[in-house]
């Protein structure tokens, strides 16, 4: 018996099943397309978009939801509810993407050649920025409700019902 002979593992091959290959050459070759014509035009423009993208994020964007998370937490963990965090990060989250995405028409930050460009106006984004996080927030606490509900169906007593 030899002691220093790997089992054998069955499992797939290491470098993957060819249509995987394919796969993964073809994603390779579309992202060098759009790369190139990405920095065709302005490739100090993107490089400078990318860096200052990074900088604000790991600088600025993430101390501050860090830190608003932190609160969050605290708050619910002081009031002995830290399972409910969930219901106010996903509306949380879902808001400020989109208020992250959208920053521009939401807050009134647009040329004037965007209305000719695309045809929309670029008035009423920030009351329906408004509008969805309200919805997103009034969704959270509708499922937090029923869910407080049957936790407290669950939890009476067989004499009740």
């Amino acid at each position: 018996m030899n002691l220093l002979r790997r089992p054998s593992r069955p499992g797939p091959p290491p470098l993957g099943s060819p249509f995987q290959i394919l796969l993964l050459a073809c994603s390779f070759a579309l992202a060098g397309y759009a790369g190139v014509r990405l920095l065709a035009d302005d490739w100090l423009g993107v490089a400078l978009w990318f860096v200052g993208a990074a900088l604000l994020h790991d600088l600025v964007l993430l101390p501050l939801y860090s830190v608003l998370d932190r609160a969050v937490t605290g708050g619910l963990g002081a009031a002995r509810h830290r399972e409910w965090t969930s219901y106010v990060r996903f509306p949380a989250a879902l808001s400020g993407l989109l208020l992250l995405v959208w920053f521009p028409l939401i807050g009134g930050r647009v040329d004037a050649s965007y209305q000719g460009v695309t045809g929309l106006s670029a008035d009423g984004f920030l009351a329906r920025w408004l509008l969805v996080t309200a919805v997103l927030f009034g969704g959270s606490a509708l499922l937090l409700a029923l869910r407080l509900l049957r936790s407290a169906t669950k939890r009476r007593s067989p004499d009740v019902h």
